[in-house]
């Protein structure tokens, strides 16, 4: 028994990359600024469509965008919160391996961002900074989300006791079609790339390039990731190649 509640307060420990600071309850400013609707309420909405409430009944400005953006990443994060706690108490979350292997990709995508806004021009304005934060809490969600999803398609013992043999997994076929939404992304991505100065292009692309080395959450991501990379690097003035996927 002691053992098992060793594991259990391990995995709690390394759940997140921030799980180590202080958590404080939301101050009177932040709880306004869910406008009198719940976290879940608020994620049943777009975080665009949020943030067109929040500015229509709230605050119109440039800063109260970067509210609403923080509002819904804190929504994001106490969900987030609540299904690492269900895994390790349910002892069907990821290994310390695995949580070593995201940890290694979040650095790495931190890493990435931090280069790829600086390098555009202007560099990343406060907006875009916010909603990078948002995908990369996204990607949290979903790599935990995972192991949920796992534990509910677990087959059912059948009477001798035994599983059903799982399907066998699809061969892999390399992607030639150019209207294949991982080609276009990575094609854009490309020609984004080009774009910046030299140095600046050789800098941004070395650290895209270690976000994979052999991840193995980050290369069952890569559609996201490249269009994640799109993101960052487009003008502002350009229509979205692909708008934040939540």
């Amino acid at each position: 028994m002691r053992t098992i509640l060793a594991v259990i307060v391990v995995l709690l420990l390394l759940a997140s990359p921030i799980l180590a600071q202080t958590k404080t309850p939301p101050s009177k400013g932040m709880v306004a600024d869910q406008i009198g609707l719940t976290c879940a309420q608020i994620l049943d909405m777009t975080s665009t469509d949020w943030v067109a409430k929040f500015s229509k009944e709230k605050d119109a400005s440039p800063q109260g965008a970067l509210r609403a953006i923080a509002a819904y990443g804190r929504c994001y994060d106490a969900r987030t919160d609540r299904l690492v706690a269900s895994l390790a108490k349910t002892r069907r979350g990821p290994s310390v391996a695995e949580l070593k292997n995201f940890r290694d990709f979040d650095q790495a995508l931190r890493d990435f961002t931090s280069k790829a806004l600086a390098s555009t021009e202007p560099p990343g304005d406060a907006a875009r900074s916010a909603y990078a934060a948002l995908y990369q809490k996204g990607f949290r969600f979903e790599f935990y989300q995972s192991y949920e999803t796992q534990a509910s398609k677990t087959p059912t013992p059948l009477k001798d006791g035994t599983r059903p043999a799982a399907a066998a997994p699809p061969t892999a076929t390399s992607v030639t079609d150019k209207n294949d939404p991982f080609t276009k992304a990575k094609n854009h991505f490309g020609e984004l790339l080009g774009l910046l100065p030299e140095d600046k292009r050789h800098e941004v692309h070395a650290a895209f390039g270690r976000i994979f080395g052999g991840n193995t959450f980050a290369e069952a991501k890569k559609l996201e990731i490249y269009r994640y990379a799109v993101f960052l690097l487009e003008p502002s003035f350009d229509k979205p190649f692909s708008p934040p996927p939540f």
